[in-house]
């Protein structure tokens, strides 16, 4: 369990389309194997520390004759933003994906001082 000090714990949250691949073939939808789709995501302004970071899908489009794969995940998380990364494999075919995502975490307050 992550236990905050102070009493200034910021919220911020957004939404992001990933990807809309079957308008122009993109690899999520012809393509087979492996295939990851990444896009960094900036907080307004930075935490005090890494943040936590939960994200969900809100939309999926999906061919229905494949199977239906999919991994989401917060990387490379930092004060200042994240990637978000939607991974398939396999023949899945995935026309779109939306993410919502949301981070928790102190900030700093106008009382804080740096020695």
């Amino acid at each position: 369990m992550k236990r905050y000090l102070r009493h200034l714990i910021g919220v911020e949250q957004g939404s992001v389309l990933l990807f809309s691949d079957f308008a122009d073939n993109g690899s999520m939808w012809v393509g087979e194997g492996p295939r990851e789709k990444r896009r960094v995501v900036s907080f307004s302004e930075p935490f005090r520390a890494v943040p936590m970071v939960h994200v969900a899908i809100s939309m999926w489009d999906m061919d229905g004759n494949t199977n239906q794969r999919a991994d989401l995940s917060a990387e490379a998380i930092t004060p200042k933003g994240f990637d978000l990364v939607f991974r398939t494999w396999g023949d899945s075919r995935v026309a779109r994906i939306r993410a919502d995502w949301m981070a928790l975490g102190e900030i700093a307050g106008d009382d804080d001082w740096d020695l």
